[in-house]
């Protein structure tokens, strides 16, 4: 009789995830670099964190659109563009808290 926890332990160490996930870190890493480089364009390096976690695909998009890979002239992207403008700029103004803003952007899930 054998031990199934034995068998998969020896299976993991047969596969060295290291490179893999030394790739994958670095992935990310890149992708954070880039996106706190836009974020500092707009003038928004300075935002917390959770608020640019929220917004990061919108200005993702933003970017891409400008790069010309794609272009939309749908009515609601450019609704939500707008709100996103609106929203940081009403935090950094002072006019709202942070709260605010993380719920007005909130994607709402259906």
């Amino acid at each position: 009789m054998t031990n199934p926890a034995l068998n998969t332990q020896t299976s993991i160490q047969q596969f060295d995830v290291e490179p893999l996930l030394s790739k994958v870190l670095q992935e990310a890493e890149q992708e954070h670099q880039k996106l706190q480089r836009v974020f500092s364009l707009m003038g928004w390096s300075n935002l917390p964190d959770i608020l640019k976690i929220e917004i990061k695909d919108d200005v993702s998009a933003m970017v891409n659109e400008l790069k010309g890979q794609f272009s939309s002239c749908d009515p609601y992207v450019k609704k939500r563009r707008e709100s996103v403008t609106y929203w940081v700029n009403c935090y950094q103004d002072g006019i709202c808290s942070l709260n605010t803003a993380i719920n007005a952007l909130k994607v709402k899930k259906i």
